[in-house]
């Protein structure tokens, strides 16, 4: 199964996302996304490692998000991506090859993944469009990513102030 989390900054996702692993009675394994590049990213890594179940195992990935899922999943394990709003701007920023690259590669691997497979993002489409070229894009990115991603996922989830909103349940009983 693959399931897509969405929410802002702070809305329960990774927790809602964590707990969803834990249930899952599968090996979990968490692909980390993120880089701590000043004091205030690493305070954010810093909690969420705090949060996280000990015996899971932690693969740290910027930027080959799909090498990483490929290495890791199997029909008895679970996959945690967090999150793919890091990984895009990763992407983004090491430049236009890349990102198309490696956005493909993950589209066309994500449906033949086997195991339970649960990324998470950040919605941030829902306010004014931005005024600078390059927020504009990432936002435009960010938005046609989640699209493209919650079109191979059998649940979609929204979480906004710790509570899930269930957008898409295709799941197989």
């Amino acid at each position: 199964m693959r399931e897509l989390i969405l929410g802002g900054a702070r809305s329960g996702k990774s927790t809602l996302a964590q707990q969803r692993a834990g249930e899952s009675g599968l090996a979990v394994t968490l692909i980390a996304t993120a880089t701590a590049d000043d004091t205030e990213m690493v305070q954010r890594i810093a909690h969420h490692q705090a949060n996280r179940p000990p015996e899971w195992c932690i693969v740290e990935e910027p930027v080959e998000l799909t090498g990483a899922l490929v290495e890791h999943a199997a029909p008895d394990h679970c996959l945690l991506v967090d999150c793919l709003t890091l990984w895009l701007s990763n992407i983004l920023m090491d430049g236009e090859n890349t990102f198309d690259l490696q956005r493909a590669a993950l589209l066309e691997t994500l449906p033949r993944l086997p195991g339970h497979i649960i990324l998470v993002g950040n919605e941030i489409g829902l306010g004014v469009v931005p005024m600078g070229k390059l927020t504009r894009r990432f936002v435009d990115e960010n938005g046609r990513l989640h699209q493209d991603i919650a079109a191979h996922c059998e649940r979609v989830t929204l979480c906004v102030a710790g509570l899930p909103l269930v957008l898409k349940d295709d799941q197989k009983t």
